[in-house]
């Protein structure tokens, strides 16, 4: 549960609903087809979208750049996230969120630092896993000491806690909701619950458990559609991408008309 505002204080809202743009391929990864500038553009274009259908913050992620590097990228990669985060702020003004994979973390804070982005979203803060890049080590300690060394201690660090697309047989002993109350121990600004892949439901009791053990914000990290959004009430906030994307998958564009029909049950939902 949110007791100290944080949602409120960065959306603006006591719940917020949060759209998630997987910019296209980036320089230097196998996919990479288009130019940085077209690939800002439709960043922009769906920044907007995600605007008129009544979102109240949107976040940029490489997730085209498949496969991911395990916990760094490159500075072709930072330096386009940048100028991407930048289009999109400049375009429009909600509170905007960077995401680099695969738990490239400093780099994230970086460009969210540099473009005045309100948080990231991080894999591997507290406690390890094993993805399908390679075995995840907590990074709680070396992300918020480089956050206070670049002078970042505004930009909120949202933390995936037994993150999707991960074995967490490591920490099977590790209950959901202690490992949440360790990020929080951390200095975690909210902790983001999932189901097991991207688009995938996340359990509506899993994510009421993190909610009653933590007084940081509980985020909703995949899953989300009109269909099941009120089942999602302990929720502080919801991180929506798929099912608002054309044929409810990740890697197509934004449907204006799925965005709008979320947003109206999110609204419905929280009265």
């Amino acid at each position: 549960m949110d007791r100290h505002g944080v949602i409120r204080q960065l959306f603006g809202a006591p719940r917020a609903l949060v759209g998630m743009i997987h910019v296209d391929a980036l320089p230097g990864t196998p996919a990479h087809r288009l130019g940085l500038e077209e690939i800002a553009a439709r960043a922009v274009a769906e920044a907007r979208l995600y605007r008129e259908a009544g979102f109240h913050g949107i976040a940029i992620e490489n997730m085209h750049d498949r496969p991911y590097l395990k916990g760094r990228v490159g500075p072709e990669v930072v330096a386009a996230m940048t100028l991407i985060g930048l289009e999109v702020r400049r375009a429009v003004p909600l509170p905007l969120g960077v995401q680099v994979l695969a738990g490239a973390n400093l780099e994230a804070l970086a460009v969210a630092r540099a473009i005045g982005a309100g948080f990231v979203r991080v894999e591997g803060f507290v406690f390890a896993h094993v993805a399908d890049e390679g075995l995840i080590e907590a990074c709680a300690g070396e992300l918020l000491r480089y956050r206070r060394a670049i002078g970042a201690e505004t930009v909120r660090v949202f933390a995936d806690i037994k993150k999707k697309h991960a074995s967490h047989a490591i920490t099977a002993d590790v209950p959901l909701a202690e490992t949440a109350r360790a990020a929080e121990f951390a200095l975690a600004d909210g902790v983001v619950v999932t189901g097991m892949a991207t688009g995938e439901p996340t359990d509506p009791a899993e994510v009421a458990a993190v909610s009653g053990a933590v007084t940081i914000p509980t985020l909703v990290g995949s899953g989300v559609g009109p269909e099941n959004v009120g089942r999602f009430a302990a929720a502080d906030a919801l991180i929506v991408g798929s099912s608002v994307k054309r044929q409810g998958h990740w890697a197509n564009p934004v449907e204006p008309r799925r965005a709008e029909a979320l947003a109206r049950a999110f609204a419905a939902a929280t009265v």
